[in-house]
């Protein structure tokens, strides 16, 4: 679609308007007509370097015709000038970014000066123009200029709007290269800056919801480019490039490309969220995907949008790479008195400058197997940095080389194995041969799911990138330097044996996601494939699959079962089967948890897979052939429970005059320091002074344990929930306990929302206000009234609740996945006032915005509920107490 610059702004009619005494207000409404002008060439499909260009355009001419109004005769020609800068400079402008501007004067400007820019500046912001200016003299610029490696790239792209060009001549002379940021000193600035941005973004392009301007293999990548080849080379554009042979042809086309599709989603963005919009989140990328002219097949239009966005950022990421490290080859300081000799790798590669080069540039096509070396030696070698440019060129011009009979040959199926067995260096290796297009061409299956979204509210990275985080998560609780994070886990890591297993069943665990069927179990089957394909063993094959089979057993166990239940431990010790399984499955679900998003792990979750952990492995040292008698259980129990009482000062006679009236039930949920706890308290308080409540903080898993004891009650959990909800608690785990003697005992896990770890005199006041709660309740939280989140508004949660078959047939086990709210368990509570239900126990698990809540429930009477009308009601009573 052609783009006619007099369609957006007539400018004719702009110098009129200036001449009207209400000329703010009609240049106002210009300016808005413009806009609408520009969004509908958009809508019509005009390339986005026209918006982009013409956008520039017509701002210019509006800041222009209000200069000339404003700037008085005499300071039109000479001591000052208007300039752009930033993105602007580069007449570079999208609907909602920051139009940067420079008022530059060649000495400290006179009140009059001040007070003409101030008006000038509050005039553009008056008609609309998002303004970021910086009033400097010469002197101001030159000086922070030299100190501030963003000031100096600021005015590298700085051209004159209005007033004397000559003042920005003299300041970029003031700013050459031979007076400040010399070539070598600018890049490794940027290179810098350029890892820190990248770090604020996980160090990955491959974010669901990508930040397309400042995340890696974004715009500002590109631009890096830019401004590093101009301080070097003197040279804007980045055709110059291929003059100097730091692009080909192909490469440089490949730039344009990219930086105009991610125009183009940019000024999508602008215009969809009416603001500077450089998330492309959840809320737009349907609506964008539709305007692209995506349609959804048997694939979504919004995932055949998003690959094509991961495909264009890893394509610049690598562009970026390839030219600063040219770059960086030119500049660097050579050696004083000695050449930088090359040192032979092997007959195919050498070291030269830090990074591995092939000797002849047939080599991939005489040893096709090299593709896979290069990655090798890069592990064996640490001192190398990276792969030269030359050697990546030929990698990607050879990917077609990696067919089916390259995948037989057995010495590149050893290479492969090398890589994965390799004392380190696996996350790097991975990394680059998934940015290079080996993985994917060597695992069939893993190039299925590269740029593939994971539709949930807890994942934030795409599939391949997620297998890649849980495979350096893995990696990084072998290094000595992170021991500090999870020493336990760290120990455990280090005694595995044939760790190369666990980083296959890393690879695999999630590579069957998007297949249709149960991704595990599809999973299963090719990791066994794999694994029999590069001549492991039948043991090795079994155990691998048997870990991706099971790797999200472990996580569903500990954060849903009751592990309280010596059955529920038993049954996953039977599964597990031995010490060797059980440690690398709990490594696997430890890594996989934290790989899902930096937010999803926390302590408490930590404390179940390690509670978790810990009782399957004294299971397993008891030989679950042989379970526990309950009796022999309580008795253990209440002997240990007796050594924590000794430092009480509570004697036996008065500890068992407490338990008397407890139920078996109680001591089998309970632990014994837990047991000793409450038994201090109940023995040391009279009836008269009911209710009881009390709280210990948990530092290790970052959760606050509260213990109420009041009278039974169809109320009191409705009350004590209430309580909870208005002390801003989350709870993640309740016990309920009633005893013979007509009192209940309550237990809960709570966490802090939005507030730092609890103080002494915050506990005093939670548990002076639940105290308070109880004896004279109020209200809690209205759920209906929460607003809902951005992520909830694209992915809705229908309230579900359904009813596994127990295990214990003693209780019904009620599950439900809902939309997180404040005040969930209270509402809960509510229902069950209505359906005379009792609550027995909960486990509150909650991923991302969506929690699944498991509640041991039983009838008045203590019985299951098993009819299936009464099951119904409760279902229909919770599901209108919590609407989707």
């Amino acid at each position: 679609m052609w783009l006619s610059r007099n369609r957006i702004l007539d400018t004719r009619i702009l110098h009129r308007l200036m001449e009207d005494s209400n000329r703010v207000s009609l240049v106002k409404t210009l300016l808005n007509e413009s806009n609408g002008v520009l969004r509908n060439y958009h809508l019509g499909g005009a390339p986005s370097q026209d918006i982009v260009t013409a956008h520039a355009w017509f701002v210019d001419q509006v800041i222009k015709a209000i200069w000339e109004h404003h700037a008085p005769s005499a300071e039109k020609g000479r001591s000052v000038a208007l300039i752009a800068v930033g993105g602007y400079g580069r007449s570079e402008l999208h609907p909602g970014s920051d139009i940067d501007l420079l008022v530059l004067f060649q000495k400290a400007p006179t009140k009059t000066q001040r007070q003409n820019t101030e008006s000038l500046i509050r005039t553009l912001w008056d008609v609309g123009l998002t303004i970021g200016h910086s009033v400097r003299t010469l002197r101001d610029c030159t000086s922070q200029s030299r100190n501030d490696v963003t000031v100096m790239t600021n005015l590298l792209e700085s051209r004159v709007l209005a007033g004397d060009a000559e003042l920005l001549s003299q300041l970029k002379l003031q700013t050459g290269i031979d007076l400040m940021w010399p070539a070598a000193k600018y890049l490794e600035a940027k290179i810098e800056e350029q890892s820190a941005r990248h770090l604020r973004y996980d160090d990955t392009a491959y974010n669901l919801e990508p930040q397309i301007k400042e995340g890696p293999g974004g715009l500002r990548d590109l631009q890096t480019i830019g401004w590093v080849a101009h301080r070097v080379l003197g040279q804007q554009g980045l055709r110059y490039l291929i003059s100097y042979n730091y692009l080909t042809e192909h490469e440089y086309r490949d730039l344009i490309r990219g930086r105009n599709f991610l125009w183009k989603i940019r000024t999508a963005l602008h215009f969809a969220s009416g603001r500077a919009e450089d998330r492309l989140l959840f809320d737009y990328q349907r609506e964008i995907a539709q305007q692209f002219g995506y349609k959804d097949t048997t694939t979504l239009a919004v995932e055949k949008l998003m690959k094509r966005y991961y495909r264009t950022a890893g394509e610049i990421r690598l562009l970026n790479t390839t030219v600063l490290q040219q770059l960086q080859a030119v500049t660097k300081p050579k050696p004083k008195g000695r050449k930088n000799k090359a040192v032979d790798l092997n007959r195919r590669f050498y070291m030269k400058n830090a990074v591995i080069e092939i000797r002849n540039p047939n080599v991939f096509q005489t040893s096709p197997f090299a593709l896979l070396e290069v990655f090798l030696l890069l592990q064996q070698h640490p001192d190398l940095k990276g792969i030269g440019v030359d050697t990546i060129r030929s990698i990607r011009k050879n990917l077609f080389r990696i067919d089916a009979g390259f995948r037989q040959d057995l010495r590149c199926r050893s290479l492969f194995m090398e890589i994965l067995k390799a004392p380190l260096g696996q996350t790097r290796a991975l990394r680059q041969m998934n940015a290079y297009g080996i993985l994917g061409a060597y695992i069939p299956q893993f190039g299925r799911i590269i740029g593939q979204m994971q539709h949930d509210l807890f994942h934030v990275y795409t599939v391949d990138a997620h297998l890649l985080f849980v495979v350096r998560n893995l990696r990084r609780l072998e290094m000595p330097e992170h021991d500090a994070e999870y020493p336990a886990e760290s120990q455990l890591m280090r005694t595995i044996f044939k760790r190369h297993r666990l980083f296959i069943a890393a690879l695999f665990h999630d590579i069957s996601k998007g297949q249709g069927g149960d991704h595990s179990k599809l999973g299963e089957s090719e990791t066994y494939r794999f694994c029999r394909k590069h001549s492991m063993s039948d043991y090795d094959c079994h155990f691998v699959s048997w870990l991706v089979r099971h790797h999200l057993t472990m996580s569903w166990i500990a954060q849903r079962e009751d592990t309280s239940d010596v059955g529920v431990i038993d049954d996953f010790a039977r599964l597990v089967g031995d010490q060797e399984h059980l440690d690398n499955l709990y490594l696997l679900t430890v890594a996989d948890i934290r790989g899902t998003s930096p937010h999803v792990w926390n302590e408490w979750k930590a404390k179940l897979l390690s509670d978790l952990y810990d009782l399957t492995t004294q299971a397993l040292r008891r030989d679950v052939g042989s379970p526990l008698l309950s009796s022999e259980r309580i008795e253990d129990l209440k002997n240990e429970s007796l050594i924590y009482l000794g430092d009480a000062s509570i004697k036996q006679e008065m500890a068992e005059s407490v338990w008397s009236v407890m139920e078996d039930e109680y001591f089998l949920r309970n632990s014994p320091s837990a047991i000793a706890w409450h038994t201090r308290l109940l023995a040391s308080t009279s009836i008269a002074s009911l209710p009881i409540v009390d709280t210990i903080s948990n530092s290790k898993s970052g959760t606050t344990e509260v213990f109420v004891c009041a009278p039974d009650s169809e109320h009191l959990l409705c009350n004590v929930t209430a309580g909870f909800d208005r002390e801003n608690l989350n709870i993640v785990d309740a016990r309920v306990h009633r005893t013979f003697s007509g009192l209940v005992v309550m237990t809960f896990v709570v966490l802090n929302v939005g507030r730092n770890k609890p103080t002494k005199s915050s506990l005093n006041a939670t548990k002076k206000s639940l105290r308070a709660q109880i004896i004279d309740p109020k209200p809690g939280k209205d759920p209906q009234r929460t607003r809902l989140s951005r992520s909830l508004l694209n992915f809705p949660i229908d309230t579900k609740v359904t009813f596994p078959k127990p295990k214990d047939q003693n209780k019904t086990i009620m599950v439900i996945t809902a939309q997180d709210r404040p005040g969930l368990l209270h509402q809960v509570a509510k229902a069950f006032i209505e359906c005379k239900t009792h609550l027995v126990g909960a486990k509150i698990s909650t991923f991302g915005e969506r929690v699944e809540d498991i509640f041991y429930i039983t009838d008045r009477d203590g019985q299951p509920i098993n009819n299936s009308k009464e099951r119904m009601k409760l279902a229909k009573t919770v599901c209108a107490a919590l609407p989707s």
